[in-house]
């Protein structure tokens, strides 16, 4: 692993309340990992319960999966790391478990979350590529090389284009190493609090210069979002504690103007005949500081933004049509990004609404795979290289091996 990530610690750093975690996206409870990693290797017709949690997420995304290369992944890893410990006292492969657990919530098919169960095992302990080329295949062993290649790339120029440039020839171009590493450094900001103050700010430092900007340009903005926050309660600690007095004091408010505007959007909706999803999206802290640095005095709804979520792409046209319809819009902030996607496959409709007493209400209107594409990026895409096997919806087939016919492919 990095120097960064040799002696990941326990204590957490500061982080978001409860309130700001993400739906579907627990905790890990290293406690209850370390007590499962202990007991060791299963039997062979029983997967591990250390990896339960893994398969549960997994599951939610890919139903048919096969689980047996997780399970011998989890196995190697176990034997492997067995006998290395974090600072915690927990077995150290609570942090593969940890990392694959990440990518799991995100949708990341099982070759990569093969590699991420093995993916410190080649540089910290005696299994060789050539034997993760035997066990697994190769291209489990292309990830797995991927990443210890990654992990030796000289952080040093911070965002510097050389960099980059670095970290791209190390990959090979595969996002799954790029994915992983980004799941990586996550853990182990999360784990960031027990190192020394001087440490923790030069890992931030270099998660703000280069992993946050990669996690941008491929789109994963679930892993962005909470690596900003940790970054900004570490650089920024007297920051950081405003703008979490800030969330508190709204949540203590009696009335929640945002949840009035959305109780509005769902009768507008219910009454067109639409079918939606309407969803209130607490902002991040980052985003809350920035927007109060812009605007000065927050109201309620500065807090968070109102999601639409639906079918199909006509569908946010619709719905956007009875907004506009039916409240007040505010013309200057409306933006499509669906006929525009942005540069990281990012695609939506941006709005904003205004209620008579003055105060603004963003919306976002997205289909549920629009949306997922947004929170997951590129992790969401699987093997980006796989020719399709089917014809595409506008009657093109892939011609030759590898080819990227679908234009969500980064």
């Amino acid at each position: 692993m990095s120097a960064e990530a040799t002696n990941p610690a326990v204590s957490p750093a500061p982080a978001p309340p409860p309130a700001h975690r993400r739906k579907g996206r627990p905790r890990i409870d290293l406690r209850r990992l370390g007590r499962a990693a202990l007991l060791g290797p299963t039997t062979r017709d029983r997967l591990p319960d250390a990896i339960s949690h893994v398969v549960e997420a997994h599951r939610a995304h890919h139903p048919d999966a096969d689980l047996e290369p997780l399970r011998r992944a989890y196995v190697l890893a176990e034997s492997s790391h067995r006998g290395q410990m974090r600072k915690s006292g927990e077995p150290y492969i609570t942090h593969p478990l940890a990392v694959t657990l990440i990518l799991a919530e995100l949708g990341a098919e099982t070759t990569t979350l093969t590699a991420s169960l093995l993916h410190d095992t080649v540089e910290d302990t005696d299994v060789t590529l050539d034997q993760v080329r035997e066990e697994f295949g190769a291209e489990v062993c292309f990830i797995v090389d991927g990443v210890t290649k990654l992990e030796k790339v000289d952080y040093g120029a911070a965002a510097e284009p050389e960099t980059f440039r670095k970290m791209l020839v190390a990959t090979g171009n595969d996002v799954r190493v790029m994915s992983i590493k980004l799941a990586d450094r996550l853990h182990n900001m999360r784990t960031l609090g027990v190192m020394r103050p001087e440490k923790q700010e030069r890992i931030a430092k270099v998660t703000r210069d280069v992993l946050i900007p990669l996690a941008e340009r491929l789109g994963v903005q679930a892993l962005k979002t909470e690596l900003e926050d940790l970054v900004f309660a570490i650089l920024h600690p007297e920051e950081y504690a405003h703008t979490r007095g800030l969330i508190a004091d709204n949540a203590a408010q009696e009335s929640d103007p945002l949840a009035e505007i959305a109780d509005e959007v769902r009768g507008v909706l219910r009454e067109a005949g639409i079918q939606a999803e309407v969803l209130i999206r607490p902002r991040h802290f980052v985003s809350l500081h920035r927007v109060s640095r812009k605007r000065g005095r927050l109201r309620g709804t500065d807090f968070g933004r109102i999601l639409v979520l639906v079918g199909e792409d006509a569908d946010c046209y619709a719905v956007l049509g009875e907004l506009h319809t039916c409240l007040t819009p505010v013309v200057s902030e409306f933006k499509d990004f669906i006929a525009v996607p942005k540069f990281n496959l990012y695609q939506s409709l941006h709005t904003a609404v205004a209620r008579g007493d003055g105060q603004v209400a963003e919306v976002l209107i997205r289909t549920h795979q629009m949306h997922k594409a947004a929170e997951a990026g590129v992790v969401a895409l699987g093997n980006p290289y796989a020719a399709p096997a089917e014809e595409q919806p506008d009657g093109r087939r892939a011609d030759g091996e590898g080819e990227r016919v679908d234009p969500t492919r980064p």
